[in-house]
């Protein structure tokens, strides 16, 4: 008996599907449904995007959004991942009103927010890809530990604790906050 494949998705036809009120990502071409996070989750990347908006603003420096908005990080399979908040600068991505539909660059900066039900695996996975399609920085907060690892292209991850300080000059110039703060 011929068993066969399922049909793979790409990102122009996820994005067309309709909502089932199920979160999702597109990963290899297949639709993977996630459980929604709770509320101390929101929280947390609510906080996170607030800090990142008023320093990017401050400084007009570029965009932030959040969400779980897709990021196209991979073509043949397709896959689009949803970041919990992610930069772009203004050198990627032009000031202005966002365009419709998925963008044709990867953010600067990935923040994604552990949920309970996450596993570390996945999330290694996950904070390769994001790598790997171009992005610069991928922080992994963890609420468990109220730690944060940080991530880059060519250099091994790096975990800060809740009394130290995170900065992104390379990409931020200026920007710091204490990853305890992150947690109030």
């Amino acid at each position: 008996m011929a068993t066969t494949l399922p049909q793979l998705l790409t990102a122009e036809e996820y994005l067309k599907l309709p909502d089932n009120g199920r979160p999702s990502e597109l990963v290899r071409g297949q639709v993977i449904e996630m459980n929604l996070p709770a509320p101390r989750h929101g929280k947390i990347c609510l906080r996170i995007g607030a800090l990142l908006t008023n320093f990017v603003e401050s400084h007009d420096l570029g965009h932030v959004v959040g969400n779980d908005s897709a990021i196209v990080t991979t073509r043949n399979p397709d896959s689009v991942r949803g970041a919990d908040v992610a930069y772009y600068s203004y050198n990627r991505l032009r000031k202005g009103r966002l365009p419709d539909g998925y963008l044709t660059v990867v953010p600067e900066l990935v923040v994604e927010v552990l949920s309970p039900d996450d596993r570390w695996s996945d999330v290694h996975t996950k904070t390769a890809e994001y790598l790997k399609a171009g992005v610069s920085i991928v922080c992994v907060v963890d609420p468990k530990t109220e730690s944060v690892q940080v991530s880059y292209p060519d250099e091994p991850s790096r975990t800060f604790a809740k009394d130290a300080e995170l900065t992104f000059p390379e990409i931020l110039f200026d920007f710091r906050v204490r990853v305890a703060k992150l947690f109030e």
